[in-house]
Parts: structure tokens; sequence; C-alpha cells
């Protein structure tokens, strides 16, 4: 048996030599077996039916490369060189059966002298027959036979193969055919991919792209990792209409899809360097699974342009970086916390992964980061007293929630900027979560949660400056930040419905006084009249009575109105009837309407002045309510004052001249240091002689006005301390009235 490998420039050598050929079919005759192994093509496939495969088995295998044979007892390789010729003659493709046979019938014409022996290995050393014959069938094992390969050529079907090319000059061809001939092509390389294409196979593209703007194919689409390195090459693609995305998690392998063909390597492809190693497969397989590969980095990764434009504003680069040693993660931890600027995230998933890093130096950074660079430091841990006991020492003395057991949790406020809130013991996967300034983060896994060291707890972690995935923990925060401060709002509203409870109570008794104080004398002086004998009544006890009935009447109309005010205020519903008026005349009316109160016009002790401001003020403002708030105050005002008297003043705010402020000053007792801090509330009182609803609706008229309302107590110089009122208004200057 003779086995001969051979490419297809040496294939036709031994039949187009006579001599060869004779002892070839003489052999065969004589039932001698010959095996080829050659690269069938279109070029060479009538002669491998004509001549070949009559005297031979033969099998295909692409790529072929050198000549060689081996029998039971010879080895045989050989270099042969066709004459140019006949070279042309058989490297032409062939396009029609005619042109085949032409070719065919050359090569058999051509004699030894038009094909010289350059050189010849020949060996009848059995080790090295053996050797040969070893390798030839393991050729022969993974060609396919020609008749398949045939078949394939004849019908026009898709050879399926994967093969490896080292050769660089073959390697190229192959990239730009597979570029040249795709409908669609999908592009995944590392970053040096895209200088390397741009150098070298970019007229390819370009042409790719015309076609796709003229409809005949989907165009390029390209992922890749985008730096500082290679923003300039990226842009230049971008303009010629590649569509092009970031990502940092690239697959190990660089990989290009067609719609026929898939192509990797796993070179770095450094500084757009041609490579050496390329891996093609037309077998659907890899295609499919490397097609399901690229749209999966398609939907997660971001667009070339955003990227671009974060390297341009000089936005930390985005990075992940999966840690395997704890003691690598310590350091980082402890950086990242001594070089918060801003802002300063921990959860953490249990108390004693608290207290191992609070020994570790963590806690203790962050509280000097706050202390000294005003960081804003907030912390979610589980509480037990060890925690407590820690946190201590920074601890206001003030808390935002008194205990009410010894042993009950607490909110805590602290120092510079500090703040903690109690979570519950974390279950299931257990990790510390860190981030600093919202530009990175650092999840450590709790491997161990016994062990009393950082490094002996801690196992994988892993860090992030990646905006989406930064972002993504602080949200997880910022919900548990506030899940927990609703929870405590829940557990102070008890307390403030409590409060508010005994506010209702105190204003039900406060209005029930107010609404008994004047209903009584109205009944009794209506039942009085009803059972006299009118005849016996002279007038002036009829004038009394009815000015008794009318007085308390006009108690409970303001009682009614202050309560639908309130009512109005609270749903939003005041509305206001503004016009610009002259203050100093609207404050001097409201003054002058209220003097004709018969109980103020019969009070002679205390006396009612006002002092006007030396120029005109206009304000645009209700006249009427801007009235009541001056009634409610100097109502007030009488009521608390016993000698001396109430001074109303007008005048400018100092810095601006924007705003007229009008002061009501009396010399009574001043405000109860218990009711200060609610002077302003809804039933702020502490007497039967008021509902506490004048303060609070007057301030809300003043706010809806664009002003505002607080009051203090005068010194005690005088011997009448007393207290003084203070509310202002925007001043309407000239150009604006005449608007």
């Amino acid at each position: 048996m003779w086995n001969f490998y051979a490419d297809t420039k040496s294939l036709t050598v031994p039949f187009a030599i006579k001599e060869v050929s004779k002892a070839l079919s003489d052999a065969n005759d004589r039932g001698v077996n010959f095996r080829f192994i050659t690269e069938i093509t279109k070029g060479n496939l009538t002669f491998c039916k004509n001549s070949v495969m009559k005297v031979a088995e033969i099998r295909h295998l692409g790529g072929i490369k050198g000549n060689f044979g081996v029998s039971d007892t010879e080895y045989i390789s050989t270099s042969a060189r066709l004459s140019v010729q006949n070279k042309v003659a058989l490297d032409k493709e062939q396009t029609t059966a005619k042109e085949e046979e032409e070719a065919a019938t050359t090569a058999a014409k051509t004699t030894s002298s038009l094909a010289s022996l350059q050189h010849a290995v020949y060996s009848n050393v059995k080790e090295d027959i053996q050797q040969q014959q070893h390798i030839f069938e393991i050729l022969w094992a993974n060609a396919i036979p020609a008749e398949e390969r045939i078949r394939e050529i004849e019908e026009g079907l898709e050879r399926v193969e994967t093969v490896a090319l080292k050769d660089s000059a073959e390697i190229a061809r192959r990239i730009r055919k597979n570029i040249e001939s795709s409908t669609e092509l999908k592009v995944c390389s590392q970053p040096g991919g895209l200088e390397l294409i741009y150098n070298n196979f970019f007229e390819s593209y370009k042409e790719v792209l015309d076609n796709h703007r003229r409809g005949r194919n989907k165009g390029i689409r390209w992922i890749t990792t985008i730096n500082k390195d290679n923003e300039g090459v990226a842009k230049l693609i971008l303009n010629e209409g590649v569509q092009l995305r970031h990502t940092k998690n690239l697959t190990p392998l660089s990989f290009s899809i067609s719609n026929k063909e898939f192509q990797a390597t796993a070179e770095k492809m450094e500084a757009g360097k041609m490579i050496k190693n390329l891996l093609v497969s037309t077998d659907p397989i890899y295609i499919d699974h490397y097609n399901s590969i690229f749209e999966q980095l398609w939907e997660n990764s971001i667009d070339a342009r955003d990227r671009i434009h974060d390297i341009k504003e000089g936005v930390d680069l985005s990075d992940i970086e999966v840690i395997p040693r704890s003691a690598r993660t310590r350091v980082l931890y402890l950086e990242l916390v001594k070089n918060a600027k801003e802002e300063i995230l921990f959860i953490f998933p249990t108390s004693r992964a608290f207290i191992r890093q609070e020994k570790m130096g963590a806690i203790p950074a962050a509280i000097k980061a706050a202390q000294e660079r005003a960081v804003k430091v907030r912390i979610l841990v589980p509480y037990n007293e060890a925690v407590e006991d820690r946190l201590e020492p920074i601890v206001e003395e003030e808390e935002l929630v008194p205990r009410k057991k010894e042993r009950e949790p607490r909110r805590a406020n602290y120092n510079a900027d500090i703040d903690v809130r109690y979570i519950e013991e974390a279950s299931g996967t257990l990790a510390t979560i860190l981030v600093v300034d919202r530009k990175a983060s650092l999840v450590m896994e709790l491997r161990d949660d016994s062990k009393t060291t950082f490094d002996g707890a801690i196992g994988l972690s892993t860090y992030s400056n990646s905006k989406a995935g930064v972002l993504s923990y602080v949200g997880i925060f910022e919900k548990l930040w506030n899940q927990i401060e609703l929870y405590q709002q829940v557990s102070d509203a008890h307390e403030r419905l409590k409060l508010h409870g005994r506010m209702q109570q105190e204003f039900i008794n406060i209005a029930a006084h107010e609404l008994r104080t004047p209903i009584q004398p109205i009944i009794s002086t209506v039942g009085l009249l009803s059972s006299a004998d009118h005849a016996m009544i002279s007038r002036d006890e009829l004038n009394h009575s009815i000015n008794m009935i009318a007085r308390n009447a006009t108690r409970l109309k303001q009682l009614s109105e202050d309560i639908l005010d309130v009512t109005r205020i609270e749903s939003q519903t005041l509305n206001l009837r503004k016009e610009v008026y002259d203050l100093n005349e609207m404050v001097q009316d409201s003054i002058e309407d209220y003097k004709r109160n018969p109980a103020i016009r019969s009070n002679k002790e205390i006396k009612i002045e006002s002092i006007s401001h030396e120029d005109k003020i206009f304000v645009e403002v209700d006249r009427a309510r801007i009235s009541q708030v001056i009634f409610n105050l100097l109502s007030n005002a009488f009521k608390f004052t016993k000698e001396g008297g109430i001074v109303v003043s007008i005048g400018l705010d100092e810095k601006n001249n924007k705003e007229a402020v009008i002061s009501v000053k009396d010399s009574g007792k001043g405000i109860d240091p218990e009711i200060f801090p609610k002077l302003f509330e809804k039933f702020a009182s502490k007497s039967y002689q008021g509902t506490g609803l004048g303060l609070f609706i007057s301030r809300s008229i003043i706010e809806a006005h664009g002003g505002s309302m607080y009051a203090k107590n005068n010194s005690d110089d005088d011997g009448r301390r007393g207290a003084t009122f203070y509310f202002s208004l925007p001043v309407v200057h000239e150009r604006e009235q005449q608007k």
C-alpha cells in the first residue's frame, strides 16, 4: 500500500510524468492500494475525479502544505516547483466544467521537463517508516471522503469547518474575506482591536458601511473597552458609522461573527499589531453560541459617545476588581475611608462585623473624616450593647428619642455629621457594604462571623467604581435607611398622637369654655326677657340686655370664623384678594377701628398709639386679612396688659428695604416660657381667655402674603417687661405699581 500526502500544486506531478503515471496504473492493476490526502477545490475538482480517483482512494483536508509518500517499506518526501505556465493553469479557479477539463489536460500533457525536483528525502529505515505511517493515519482520520467534498462543491453547499490559522498573510486574507462577504458583522475585541482594524482592514469596513447606508446589509456593531489610549481611534470609527459600545466585562477571546463565519483569537492585540493566531469556524454551534454572548454584552454595555464624554469630563474610569485576599481588601478598605471627601455609607450585616472593623480602624477613620473634613457618615448596623458602648463616646448628650427601657435601642445623633440607624441582624448571604462619595463601592463577603479578626472573617471582596454598580448599592442603602426612618416615625407618631390628643382635649376644654361664656348670658338674658312683664322693664334695662346678647353673639361669630379659617389654611384654600395700599394709612385705619370697641373705649388706663413711617410704603395685600392680623395682635396685647400702653410701629427692613416691618409692643407680663416654643401652633394657650388659634391664623395669613411673623419678650429695663410681635410684608415699588 502506498499513502500520499500532496498539496494542490504538487498533486498533478506524478500524473504529468509518463513514467510515474504508468507505474501507478500498473501497480493498481496488480492490486496495490493507493490513498491520497489533498485539498480538493473547484480548480482541481475534475482532475481529482478523472485521474486520481481512478487509481486511488482520496480524501480532502483543508490547508495542506508539503508532500510525502509512504509504503510498507519506503518513505519519500519531495519538493516540486511547477513552471510558471503550468502553475497559473492549476491555480486558476475554473468556473465551468470545460475550463476544469482544460486545466487537467494541460497538467496531463506536462512532461518531466516542465517540473524540476528540487530535493527529495528517502528512507527505508523501519522506525522512519512507522513514524510517517502514524502521521498519515492521523491526517487520514481527520480528512473527509472525496465524494463528500465533491458533492459540497458541485451543489454549492457551505463547508462546515473549524481550523486554526498561524500564517499572518493567511490570517489577514481570511479576516478581509469575512468582512467583505458579510451581511452583518458583530465584533467584540480587546482595546487594541480598534487600532488593528483601523490600520489593516478599515477600507473593507468602509465598503460594508457604504453598503449598509444603501440598505444592502445590517452594518457593523462593535463592543470593546474604551480608554484614554484608544478614544481617538474610537471617534474615527464612530464617525464612519460603526455602532460602537463600551464595557469592562469583555470575554477572554476577541471574536467576530458574520452571517457565515466565527473568528476568534486570545491575543491581546497590543499597539494594533497583526495577530499570529486565529481560530476560524463555520460551525453553526460556534456562531450561535457567540451570537448569544455578543447580544448579552451589547445589552449591558454603554454607548461609546457617553463613554468618550465621561473621559473628556475627567470622570473616573469604571473599574471592577475581584479581590480574593482579605489582606488586600483591608488595605483598600482603609484607604477608601481615609480618602473620602463627601460621604461614607456603611452597611454591617452583623454586630460582630461592626466590632471587628471598628477594631481594625475603619470606624475611627470615618469619625476622623467627619470631624476634620466634614464628611457625612451614615451607618446601618444591627443593635447590641457592645455596638452602643463603642458609639457612646461620640453620642451627643441629648438623644433624639429617649429610651424607656434600659436595653432598648436608640437612634443617635452624633457630633460632626455622623448618624447611625439600627437594622435587623442579616441572614442568608452576608456582606459588609462600603460606599464612598457615591463613586466607589467595596463589598466584602463574610466568610466566618465567629472570627475575631478582619482577615479571618472576610472572604471574597469586590471593588467597583462603575457608576451604575455603585449607585445600585447607594439605592439599597437609601431604601434601608428610609424604611428605618419610617418605622421610627411610626413609633414617634404614637407619642405625637398622645400629645395631639392632649392638645385636642385642651382645645375642646377651651372651646367649650369659649362657647359657654357667650352662650350662657344669651340664654339667661333671653329667658329673663321672655318671662318678665315687658311693661315693668325700663328702656335702659332693655338696651343693656340687647347689648349683652349682641356682644356675646359677636364672640360666637368670631369663634366660628376662627375655626373656619383654620380649616381653610390646612386645606390650602385660603383665598386672598390683593390690592395695593399705603401701609401707614391701612394700619392707622385698623387701629382706629379697633379702638371703637366699647371695651377698649372704656379703658382709660391702657393707651394705644401708632408710629408711622415718614414715607409712604406700598404693599399689595388683602386688606381685610391684614386688618384681621392687626386686630388679633392688638387683642392679645390688650388682654395681657394691665397698665401702660400698646405701641404699633411701621418701618422698613434695614438690610434691603424690600420688606415693611410692623411691630406691636405691649407692656404686659410677656410670653410664658412654656408657651414660647409652640407660640404660633394651634391651641397654644394657657388661659381660658381664648382658643389659641389667633396667632396660628395670623402667621398663616402673613406667610400667604410672602412675609413672616415672630415674637420676643422685651427687656425689663422700665419695670414692665411685655412682649413685641413682628410681622413683615413685601414692599411694592413704583415700577411694580405701574404694572
